[in-house]
């Protein structure tokens, strides 16, 4: 695939060290716009040490300020569900990790002796008739429940009556679903943000 790539510049975003020294070589030919904290975002940076932010995190950071203004918290569903949160100022000040839902999931299946691998999918009802009903109403509702807990402490928290929450990753659209705390569902809002990011350095 990389082969057929005819771009002249290339914005890359990694947190694999591996991967990204890999791509730097492979396009060394071409102009390279890496994503730090030092990078033009279009939003400010209020954070003790702002090298230690993923570059994934900086390009959702960008493209909720672009797209959806501040205060805004982006809750990205990965390997890891994280919440990054930009203040009314517009600036990046920090954000929430906790594991994701398929880690968990997997753990429970890896760990235990008669739990079954489950595929996550909308729970029949938050009580289980069998043992992958329950488990998908505890990782489902769970999981609302942690998101909408979470989100209610950052809106305290920045001391604001209204929160913009944009949701991205894997299961966005399926946690979101009956979460009115989830403003807007972006599938692609950190690829987004890496175009909006490219656009900036340009100015």
């Amino acid at each position: 695939m990389l082969h057929k790539l005819q771009a002249e510049t290339v914005v890359l975003c990694s947190v694999v060290p591996e991967k990204e020294k890999f791509l730097l070589h492979y396009f060394r030919n071409r102009k390279i716009i890496r994503v730090s904290h030092k990078t033009n975002l279009g939003v400010g940076i209020d954070f003790p040490k702002p090298q230690s932010i993923g570059a994934d995190r900086l390009a959702n950071a960008a493209a909720a300020g672009a797209l959806y203004g501040a205060p805004c918290v982006v809750v990205d569903f990965g390997t890891a569900v994280t919440f990054d949160i930009l203040s009314p100022n517009r600036e990046y000040v920090g954000g929430v990790i906790a594991p994701g839902l398929e880690v968990m999931t997997d753990y429970l299946y890896q760990r235990t002796a008669l739990l079954p691998k489950i595929d996550l999918s909308e729970p029949v009802s938050v009580i289980g008739k069998s043992t992958k009903e329950a488990m998908l109403a505890g990782a489902v509702f769970g999981y609302r429940g942690l998101v909408r807990e979470i989100l209610g402490e950052i809106r305290e928290k920045l001391g604001v009556k209204k929160l913009r929450a944009v949701a991205t990753g894997g299961y966005a659209e399926l946690i979101s679903r009956n979460l009115p705390e989830i403003t807007a569902v972006h599938p692609h809002l950190t690829l987004e943000g890496l175009r909006i990011i490219a656009g900036l350095q340009a100015i």
